[in-house]
């Protein structure tokens, strides 16, 4: 019986032991903090604080990164004896150890860790590092894509371990460019050469600096990197970057030219119809767009104050309610002015500009004369990224899909519709349409309120991409006017290539001649097509030859 007392108590005290062992080599297990690592922090020793957060950035160990966040945000509180914790209440509340996790009470005797900027900008850099070893794949990505600019060669050792324990190929190969970047400090020409290779392999202008300080000469000739095949690597990765760059900007100069194309087709496309009907220059055209874009503006206050759950669908419900206020406008300056100054055409453009005064100084007086908000819903906010630095942003596409339905919707009204019919008729021949019973009278009328609601439409597509102002149309009736000299008069297809012809020209030559100047090259090419095609690209037929 003693014999197996003795069995018993040694079985427990192996036990004892083995647990003790257990605790002693978990402490001291190499990729954890510990008390003495922390120490520093509570210190007031700037340069051993940097040391201490530079070795937690080097760890694989989650709670050096809470370390660092805690730091980061002013929440790491330190004891008069050196004890390091994460505050979760302020001074006074909750704190949680960070060696072993647990949850205590704030230490009536610990105040906040404070840092500056110099500690700030190490903390930044080593949260990133210790974001490599983070639960969250985004968290990874991220951190290894902060880390992709770096130079730190020091952060390579914790670059590799990182690589070596990643499963998520997306960030493996974040990694791999962040590795790359600084492996071109490496003493191993085969190794530097390869990072080139790398590097020019992503495509990057972010890379551009660092592969032209090894490509190109100095000042006395020499060169930085003293190896040729590393120099030729570079040189390679260049032009792979250069030409891919060139590839962005050109698709980046289609996209807005044909954003900007969209916009002057939705506010040409209505002066179109107008012009070519009634034969009237109406420079109250662009207030009419600013009619619709300040449309947009109430009715956005409206759901903000009434109906805050809706507020993302607030553009949907402006643009009948644009529609409709700016054709019923159109449509009473048609029956109480326009239509008095028929074949008339200097009297009509100056009576037109006094209404279009009259209506600017009328918003003035009832929204002021500084631009109001009008805000992009969630949906149209952000954009999509292509070419891996291109973005196409929410609101542009929606308003080149806007500009194409409302296009297609004229189309269908001029070419299936009694409506339709009675305005081609007029437009070819009005006194015959006029003999054959047709009330010119009234298609004016509807006309001009279409023209007009399109108008508005095109306000309600302004806001979402610029300041609602009093001014606002004022920008875009030359324009206007241009789409619809280059394309015909009343021609809806001359219309539409004008107009998307000379957005892309125009964002093509901004960035070589400036905004001003690309304006001034865009007039004088549509003076030279108009000498030799005073018709415009389609010909205008019946009234508008006259």
């Amino acid at each position: 019986m003693h014999s197996a007392i003795t069995r018993v108590w040694y079985r427990w005290l192996a036990i004892g032991l083995l647990a003790v062992f257990a605790h002693t080599a978990g402490a001291a297990a190499p990729g954890r903090i510990d008390a003495a690592m922390l120490a520093p922090l509570a210190a007031s020793d700037t340069d051993a604080k940097l040391g201490t957060i530079a070795a937690l950035g080097q760890l694989p160990d989650p709670a050096a990164a809470r370390v660092l966040e805690a730091l980061n945000t002013g929440a790491l509180f330190a004891t008069p004896a050196g004890r390091v914790l994460i505050g979760t209440g302020g001074a006074g509340g909750a704190a949680v150890d960070p060696i072993d996790g647990s949850t205590l009470a704030m230490p009536a005797d610990a105040s906040a860790i404070t840092i500056n900027n110099r500690l700030r900008r190490a903390i930044a850099g080593a949260l990133a590092a210790s974001r490599l070893f983070a639960d969250d794949v985004q968290v990874r990505l991220q951190a290894a894509q902060r880390l992709q600019s770096g130079s730190d060669v020091a952060l390579l050792p914790t670059l590799d371990a990182a690589r070596d324990k990643e499963q998520n190929p997306a960030v493996r190969d974040a990694l791999d460019i962040a590795r790359a970047n600084l492996a071109l400090q490496s003493d191993d020409p085969a190794r530097r050469r390869t990072a080139a290779e790398l590097l020019g392999n992503t495509e990057s202008a972010a890379f551009r600096p660092v592969l032209a300080a090894l490509a190109m000469p100095r000042a006395d000739g020499s060169f930085a990197e003293p190896d040729g095949s590393v120099r030729e690597a570079a040189v390679n990765a260049l032009k792979q970057i250069d030409r891919h760059q060139a590839l962005i900007e050109w698709s980046g100069n289609l996209f807005y030219g044909i954003s900007l194309g969209s916009v002057l087709l939705l506010a040409a496309i209505g002066l179109a119809i107008t012009f070519g009907l009634i034969g009237v220059i109406n420079m109250a055209h662009g207030e009419l767009l600013m009619i619709g874009a300040y449309t947009t503006y109430m009715t956005q206050s409206f759901f903000r104050q009434w109906m805050p759950a809706w507020i993302d669908w607030y553009v949907i419900a402006a643009l009948p309610l644009a529609f409709v206020i700016t054709a019923l406008v159109g449509m009473a300056l048609e029956r109480t002015v326009i239509r008095w100054l028929y074949g008339r055409p200097l009297e009509t453009l100056l009576a037109t500009w006094g209404i279009s005064l009259i209506l600017m100084q009328g918003v003035r007086t009832l929204f002021g004369a500084q631009n109001v908000e009008v805000s992009n819903p969630s949906w149209m906010s952000g954009g999509v990224t292509v070419l891996g630095g291109l973005v196409l942003t929410y609101n542009r596409i929606a308003i080149i899909i806007f500009a194409a339905l409302v296009v297609f919707l004229v189309w269908l009204l001029l070419n299936h519709t009694r409506l339709g019919l009675f305005v081609r008729a007029i437009t070819q021949n009005r006194r015959m349409a006029d003999c054959v019973g047709v009330p010119t009278g009234r298609i004016d009328m509807l006309a001009f309120g279409l023209g007009s609601g399109i108008a508005g439409l095109a306000g309600v597509a302004l806001s979402q991409l610029s300041n609602v102002g009093p001014d606002l149309g004022r920008g875009y009736i030359v324009d206007s006017f241009m789409v619809v000299v280059l394309g015909g008069v009343g021609q809806l297809a001359g219309t539409v290539i004008a107009a998307m012809g000379l957005g892309t020209v125009n964002k093509f030559l901004e960035p070589y001649a400036g905004a001003v100047l690309a304006k001034i090259i865009i007039l004088v090419l549509i003076v030279l097509i108009v000498q030799k095609r005073p018709q415009g690209l389609f010909a205008p037929r019946g009234r508008s030859v006259e």
